[in-house]
C-alpha cells in the first residue's frame, strides 16, 4: 500500500465489516446526520437539557462502539499488542461516544419537540 487514499479506505472496511454492514452504518451515519442539521435549522438553537442529557450518554456510546468493534473483527482487549492498538481503541471509544450523544440529542429533540430551556 504506497498510498493511502479514501478507495483504500473503504476497501480496508469493506473487508472488516462486510460490505452489506458497512454501507448500511454508512446509510445510517448519514440519516442521522441530516436529522441532526433539521433539528437545529427548526429549533434554530440548542437545548441545553438536552444537550446535557446527550453528554451524559457518551459514555454508553463509548463502550458499545468498543464492544462493536472488538465483536466483528473477532478480537478481546487481550489482543491489543500495542501503543497504536491503543490509540486506535481509544479513537473508536471517542467517535461512538460522539455520534451516541448526537444521537441521543437528536432523538430527544424529535420525541420532546422544540422545548425552550
Amino acid at each position: 500500500m504506497e498510498q493511502l487514499t479514501l478507495g483504500t479506505l473503504i476497501a480496508v472496511w469493506e473487508e472488516m465489516f462486510g460490505a452489506t454492514l458497512f454501507w448500511a452504518m454508512v446509510v445510517v451515519a448519514a440519516v442521522i446526520t441530516v436529522l441532526y442539521l433539521y433539528v437545529l435549522i427548526r429549533d434554530r438553537a440548542m437545548s441545553m437539557r438536552k444537550f446535557l442529557l446527550a453528554q451524559l450518554s457518551m459514555p454508553v456510546g463509548a463502550v458499545a462502539a468498543v464492544g462493536f468493534v472488538l465483536t466483528i473483527t473477532n478480537s478481546s482487549l487481550s489482543d491489543m499488542g500495542g501503543p497504536i492498538d491503543w490509540l486506535v481503541l481509544l479513537g473508536i471509544a471517542a467517535a461512538g461516544a460522539v455520534g451516541f450523544a448526537i444521537l441521543v440529542y437528536v432523538a430527544q429533540s424529535l420525541i420532546r419537540g422544540a422545548q425552550s430551556d
